[in-house]
């Protein structure tokens, strides 16, 4: 990789930041992203967010200080080089900006928009101690990669960057094969560095897409399936063939893979178990979880009871959960034509975990947030259906473990709401693997791993992102499957050099 595109110290960039004064540069009020209008937005699945403008992103980017020690690289959990990036954009020279993002990230257009900036990257840039807004990372990162896709589309030249970009950074093919099992963000940013590092990479998921989470767990209007798509394409000619429907441990077993050569396994199989709350009536006709919800909507033709069932169609929507799946889920249900759509969430907005933005969205397209709330019962009709939830008012108490104020019911405080239909999303758990060896793991079925290699107590297969950590961020599985790429590529290379391979 050219020094040029990542050395803060070369001539470009001290000229490009002498261009203009640190006054001049934090003047400049951040960007806003333009979005669809939400009366409009709730009639379909188009995306909410419509990207920068080349000149809006040149212009945010002129913000960016070029710090000699900068935060927000320490706060992003792949360590992203975001000033060498952002100063490509200044220069307006988009190729090498997505070269320097793709040394560290395979899917840049996702994390673009789905990553929580303003937890990581963001939270770090050195504008909050000046009390202004950061540079919006997360934009300039999707607009560098969405230029670059729209520009290899128009000029129908889809394999060069490609195949430029893979040249630049791959060691010279290895015979070592490698299996990875699940293609969600983890699996996908491992596949990716060992690929890049010439093994022959082969990746395994049960599903009949590939993507993961990234296609069942999150809607097209927030994350387009096209994105997703095409980055599995790139991926594709970085060398790394995709298996589906081969569910390992089930149509395939680790004997066999081993018999087919695989010298190692990376485990990113997700956190796919439903949890639930034991509430009475949990188990009626018309309560369900949002891992099955979200499967439903995003891949069975938008029936959130089945293909060819019944729609959500003037229904009453309650979505149990604060996070950003349960935002997810209840903006959905509008879409699809939800009379009503509830949040119900047993603490106050405020202490809600869900990105500040997908709040916002929601309410301007009419979720109703019914906070300090907590189901109690769910009541059936005379048919054995959903009919009603009971939910206990709560307030909140002193700071549980995590920080946040616990909430408390407050006696007799109990309100019986009609509902068709009451989404859980509370979190989810790990799904184990069954028939990998010598795996240990936690009571909750997450596998234990090194945390500096991700290797796990079985020899030769490492593991990271939700089956690891629980229910995580999209940017803090793939660090995960950077981390383990670089510790199994190690290890094989030192056994390569003993001659032991």
């Amino acid at each position: 990789m050219a020094e040029s595109i990542t050395n803060r110290n070369e001539k470009w960039r001290e000229e490009l930041r002498q261009l203009h004064s640190t006054k001049q540069r934090t003047s400049l009020p951040r960007v806003k992203m333009p979005e669809v209008d939400p009366g409009y937005r709730v009639t379909c699945v188009d995306e909410v967010n419509q990207g920068l403008s080349v000149e809006q992103a040149v212009l945010e980017s002129r913000r960016c200080l070029d710090c000699p020690d900068p935060g927000c690289v320490k706060g992003c959990p792949v360590a992203n080089n975001i000033p060498g990036f952002i100063k490509n954009i200044e220069r307006r020279n988009f190729s090498e900006a997505l070269k320097v993002i793709n040394e560290t990230s395979v899917l840049p257009a996702v994390c673009g928009r789905v990553c929580p900036q303003e937890k990581q990257c963001e939270a770090s840039c050195i504008y909050n101690k000046m009390k202004k807004q950061p540079v919006a990372i997360g934009h300039l990162e999707r607009f560098v990669a969405d230029f670059i896709r729209e520009s290899e589309r128009q000029q129908q030249n889809d394999d060069k960057t490609v195949r430029d970009d893979a040249a630049s950074q791959s060691a010279l093919p290895l015979s070592i094969k490698i299996a990875v099992i699940g293609s969600g963000p983890s699996g996908l940013a491992f596949a990716g560095d060992m690929a890049k590092r010439g093994y022959k990479v082969t990746v395994f998921e049960a599903l009949h897409t590939f993507g993961g989470v990234l296609k069942y767990g999150i809607p097209e209007f927030c994350l387009p399936n096209e994105i997703v798509d095409y980055e599995i394409e790139r991926l594709k000619k970085l060398g790394i063939e995709f298996v589906k429907d081969s569910f390992v441990g089930k149509t395939i077993s680790y004997q066999e893979l081993q018999a087919l050569g695989f010298k190692g396994i990376y485990i990113a199989t997700g956190a796919g178990k439903p949890r639930f709350m034991c509430v009475p009536g949990e188990n009626l006709p018309g309560v369900m979880t949002a891992n099955e919800y979200l499967i439903r909507l995003n891949l069975l033709d938008s029936q959130a009871y089945g293909k060819n069932s019944t729609s959500l169609a003037g229904k009453r929507v309650a979505v149990i959960g604060g996070g950003n799946t349960a935002i997810d889920a209840v903006r959905f249900a509008l879409r699809m034509g939800a009379e009503k759509a509830m949040i119900v969430y047993r603490r106050s907005e405020a202490e809600m975990p869900a990105r500040s933005e997908e709040i916002r969205h929601a309410r301007e397209e009419g979720v109703e947030f019914m906070t300090l709330s907590n189901p109690v019962e769910y009541i059936s009709d005379d048919s054995g259906f959903l009919k009603a939830m009971r939910l206990q008012k709560m307030e909140l108490g002193e700071p549980d473990a995590s920080g946040r104020r616990s909430p408390v019911a407050i006696p007799g405080a109990v309100e019986e709401i009609p509902v068709d239909l009451v989404v859980v999303s509370v979190g989810s758990l790990p799904n184990p693997p069954t028939s990998l060896p010598d795996l240990e793991m936690t009571r909750q079925g997450e596998i234990v791993v090194d945390n500096s290699s991700m290797k796990s107590s079985s020899p030769a297969i490492y593991a990271g992102g939700d089956i690891v950590r629980g229910p995580a961020t999209v940017i803090l599985a793939m660090g995960d499957g950077r981390r383990a790429a670089n510790a199994m590529a190690e290890a094989f290379e030192r056994r390569l050099q003993s001659l032991e391979l």
